[in-house]
């Protein structure tokens, strides 16, 4: 029994790195590219412009993150690379949400 146990787990800790890039490129990468198409509109541009230039850079932002996650050596660099590229990116999308809030 404690053989079946062990070799659960030994596989459970052999694809749970694997897993967890696969989130971070799914849903992570999504995320960061779904913050830089709203942080785009924080740029003194016209606000059709911006639009456009947010929805067509998140298909290469979106696509660069999948590259990165599965470039680096291990998925905790993997999510802190996500999460440093998504911190700046939250705080600019945050002044257009509160902006549009206000107005």
């Amino acid at each position: 029994m404690n053989t079946v146990i062990g070799l659960a787990w030994q596989r459970v800790w052999r694809t749970g790195p694997l897993v967890s890039r696969i989130v971070a490129a799914i849903g992570g990468g999504y995320a960061v590219a779904a913050l830089a198409s709203v942080a785009v509109l924080a740029l003194p541009i016209s606000r059709p412009q911006a639009v456009l230039t947010g929805m067509l850079a998140s298909f290469a932002i979106y696509t660069c993150a999948v590259i990165w996650v599965f470039a680096v050596r291990s998925a905790w660099r993997a999510w802190a690379g996500l999460a440093a590229v998504a911190l700046p990116l939250w705080a600019a999308a945050w002044t257009v949400w509160s902006a549009g809030a206000s107005a």
